[in-house]
């Protein structure tokens, strides 16, 4: 327990109270004069104003999206739920700086569709130009957080509740919005959550698509051009901390107001589900092969860019080439090499710290168990540009003892960085493999004759071995597509993973083509973990927000 507490407290404690410390320190002592300063000045009002919109309208659009699709796949049987259902997820397997890029290659200035616009109707339409360009491509990029929690809610429900509110007359939109939208709130607070946290923290969409006035660009922009020392730097890593925790409590809060538990569990299968045809089925498909066509524009996009030797101010590439892939592959490997071996080390990080953790949280009797709770849970508030802050501000200048010089000098900072942001998600899924492991089973062994240690690795973790793969697949999946720290804590270029190489290459036109076969491939890398992670977790019912 003390090592444990004492290697979060290093590298995710003692960085969160650096920043913390930089923005109200004073001369004289602690001072609340930078956080008044930071309201005092128009551009960082005008970020937080819009931080706050765009996270706002990202939970609203995305619900409109999200919501409907949840219900069709839950609550309707027809040919072709399976395929709806899977590529509803798929918008999660590109990464959102990735998908910014495709959307400008389609819905751009001189994108494809706007080409047309102009033949035909002499007009363009400004899809993708500042903040509506940002909320366009976060919403369609993160509303499968919402879809997927909905859904594990609405399977939840029992559905006699619906039954009744039926008998008594409530049909439609009203027995939605009395009956089934309040019984499957807990999910979709939870998915709406996460779009809110995951969009005031996105970074990456903001730079692709060169619109700075949020937040998270801001406090990248400070810390990297002013310099390290830049107090406003830091205030604005505060608000964007607030702004996580205060959604989180603001979630909790509402959810207590009221009771949403039931006596009987929702139904399985088709005993849920109700068979369509006709008109209905007809709307119900119309709707949703919009939805998903549009949302899935950057898959295509992506994939033309990466075989595509010139696409400029035309609707398709006037030349196609192999020669991306060959850059890539062979004269500048390194981004993928970085990638496999970064997110390895942290995945494996994540597992035996998982694993440890989750043991002490459920059979540990250890004092000190539910701070070591809270701090493990906490990256999950603490946005990738804070956390690289504050390594940036305690390791820098440093010589960490057995390296000789400063770690954030090595490219081992990022490996830290991308287990430490990933570690809740390890330990839940660590956490959950252990809740069904039944204590009598450790018992037995110790009955005869084992020791607590042989037990552990004899009989408890290949009982826990589900989910310690699960969580290690989670880790590997969500580094090896991480650019909100990486972009600040890469110390060379031969040591940028491959988010980084991406985002390198599409700052000029001439390296979009091969920023794009990075692409395919970071998408490659999370198309297969994501399939292995559902068939791992296949059929078990539950929140994608606990895993």
């Amino acid at each position: 327990m003390a090592a444990l507490l004492s290697i979060l407290a290093a590298f995710i404690l003692y960085p969160l109270a650096r920043v913390l410390y930089v923005a109200f320190a004073g001369e004289g002592g602690p001072t609340l004069s930078h956080l008044f300063a930071f309201f005092r000045r128009p551009l960082f009002r005008e970020a937080l104003y819009n931080s706050l919109l765009a996270g706002f309208l990202a939970v609203v659009f995305g619900s409109l999206i999200g919501l409907p699709l949840a219900y069709f796949t839950v609550k309707y049987d027809f040919k072709g739920k399976i395929v709806l259902q899977t590529l509803g997820v798929l918008p999660l397997v590109i990464p959102p700086f990735v998908g910014a890029v495709a959307f400008q290659l389609i819905l751009g200035r001189s994108g494809m569709v706007n080409l047309l616009l102009l033949q035909y109707l002499g007009t363009t339409v400004p899809f993708m130009e500042g903040l509506p360009g940002v909320v366009l491509v976060q919403t369609l990029h993160y509303f499968p957080f919402i879809m997927l929690n909905a859904a594990a809610s609405l399977t939840n429900i029992d559905p006699s509740l619906e039954e009744m509110a039926q008998n008594l007359g409530s049909y439609g939109f009203r027995l939605f919005r009395k009956v089934t939208l309040p019984l499957m709130m807990p999910g979709y607070i939870a998915g709406a959550l996460l779009v809110f946290i995951r969009v005031i923290d996105d970074l990456g969409t903001p730079l692709m698509l060169n619109y700075t006035k949020l937040l998270a660009p801001q406090a990248y922009l400070r810390i990297t051009t002013v310099g390290i020392d830049d107090v406003d730097g830091y205030v604005v890593c505060v608000i964007l901390v607030i702004l996580s925790l205060v959604s989180l409590w603001i979630a909790r809060k509402y959810l207590s107001l009221s009771e949403y538990a039931t006596v009987q569990r929702g139904a399985s299968g088709s005993s849920i589900s109700k068979k369509i045809g006709g008109l209905k089925l007809f709307i119900v498909l119309g709707i949703s092969i919009l939805i998903l066509g549009i949302s899935l524009l950057p898959h295509l996009g992506i994939a033309l860019l990466s075989f595509s030797k010139v696409w400029s101010f035309s609707m398709l590439p006037t030349a196609y080439t192999w020669g991306n892939y060959d850059e890539i592959l062979f004269r500048t490997p390194h981004f993928v090499k970085n990638t496999l071996l970064y997110s390895l080390l942290a995945a494996s990080i994540d597992v035996l710290l998982g694993a440890i953790i989750a043991f002490l949280l459920i059979r540990g009797r250890v004092f000190g168990r539910n701070l070591l709770d809270a701090i493990t849970t906490m990256p999950l508030a603490i946005p990738g540009v804070v956390l690289a802050v504050g390594y940036l501000r305690v390791f820098y200048g440093w010589n960490f003892p057995g390296i000789g010089k400063p770690l954030t000098a090595t490219w081992f900072i990022l490996v830290i960085a991308y287990s430490m942001r990933r570690l809740p998600y390890t330990v839940r899924a660590c956490y959950a493999a252990m809740q069904q492991i039944h204590i009598s089973l450790e018992e037995a062994a110790l009955n005869l004759g084992a020791s607590r240690r042989r037990t552990f690795l004899k009989i408890t973790l290949p009982l826990m071995f589900g989910g310690l793969i699960a969580g290690g697949l989670i880790s590997f999946v969500t580094s090896s597509v991480e650019l909100s720290s990486t972009i600040m804590l890469v110390p060379k270029m031969e040591f940028g993973p491959l988010s980084y190489g991406i985002y390198i290459y599409m700052q000029s036109a001439i390296g979009r083509g091969p920023g794009a076969a990075l692409g395919v491939v970071a998408i490659g890398l999370v198309a297969v973990g994501t399939y292995l992670i559902h068939r791992i977790f296949g059929g078990r019912t539950g929140s994608a927000f606990r895993v």
